[in-house]
């Protein structure tokens, strides 16, 4: 039997007990450095046991379909591309002077109230007041930002549905023309509208998001306030193009770019997206484990 696809939630342990990582990482190990003949990689599978087909090398896209971006979508350099382990992949937690975000004195207060697990201001696992740590939902937009995997989009006459490979969450963006609520009862995911700007892109605004989570893995803020707009850009039939900025007047002076066309590739209509959950058992088992361990906790 296929093992369960479990997301552990603090720092790297969600690429530690990833069967998908393993079994990459059991490839690239294969006869290197050992002086035994190198044996061909495995073929990657899907949930189901499954070959997974390669594109074909020299293959030209078809044209885009108009106002349409449903299939199952993959990041199209690689499945870890979208994992954003230091925080949003375009300005990332990385010391540079050009990634520093334009924080309000607000920002800054709410920054040091976070505890990350990684980045510049990392602290050990059992030290951490990460949401997610405790199974509390990612909420949005870290959705787009942390573990953005496979992901499925439907579309209705009057909505376009987003399902997320982590935690096997979903979103409901409404395209009837209705409009964002005024005065929002707040939600781990917020409310969602969209319209098609032209036949290949479809813009969704999004707001009333539940101010207890954090935009990122490393512990960037959001305010009530926060605004966040994607963009779904169409290139091709087989190529989408998903564009994430932040605008949040309380926590920061300027609006900020946090997804940047991240490429994602189409696949086949029977792909099948393996199960990535967390689980609280599991959890306290990688707490006892590693967790706690490492943080000195419970120690006699």
């Amino acid at each position: 039997m296929v093992k369960r696809l479990v997301a552990p939630t603090v720092g790297f342990a969600l690429l530690i007990f990833s069967p998908l990582t393993r079994s990459q990482a059991v490839s690239a190990q294969s006869g290197g450095g050992t002086g035994q003949k190198e044996e061909p990689a495995a073929p990657p599978v899907d949930g189901w046991g499954r070959p997974i087909t390669a594109p074909v090398i020299g293959h030209k896209p078809a044209p885009a379909p108009q106002h349409d971006i449903s299939g199952s979508w993959e990041p199209a350099n690689g499945f870890l591309d979208g994992l954003g382990p230091y925080g949003a992949k375009a300005i990332p937690e990385d010391g540079r002077p050009e990634h520093q975000l334009p924080y309000t004195p607000l920002g800054l207060e709410a920054l040091k109230r976070t505890k990350p697990t990684i980045g510049l201001r990392s602290v050990l696992p059992g030290e951490t007041n990460d949401p997610v740590a405790y199974c509390d939902p990612q909420g949005f937009p870290r959705e787009d930002l942390f573990q953005l995997r496979t992901t499925q989009i439907l579309q209705t006459p009057v909505s376009v549905i987003i399902l997320y490979q982590f935690d096997r969450i979903w979103r409901v963006i409404w395209t009837d023309r209705r409009e964002l609520p005024k005065d929002p009862e707040p939600r781990w995911f917020g409310y969602s509208v969209g319209k098609w700007v032209d036949d290949y892109t479809l813009v969704v605004e999004t707001s009333g998001m539940d101010e207890r989570t954090w935009l990122d893995l490393v512990g960037r803020p959001h305010s009530g306030d926060l605004r966040v707009e994607e963009r779904f850009h169409r290139v091709d039939h087989d190529r989408l193009e998903w564009t994430v900025t932040i605008d949040d007047p309380k926590m920061y002076t300027k609006s900020w770019v946090a997804l940047d066309k991240f490429p994602m590739k189409l696949q086949r209509p029977d792909f099948d997206v393996r199960e990535m959950i967390c689980s609280p058992s599991e959890s306290a088992e990688y707490d006892k484990l590693i967790g706690n361990p490492a943080s000195d906790k419970h120690r006699q």
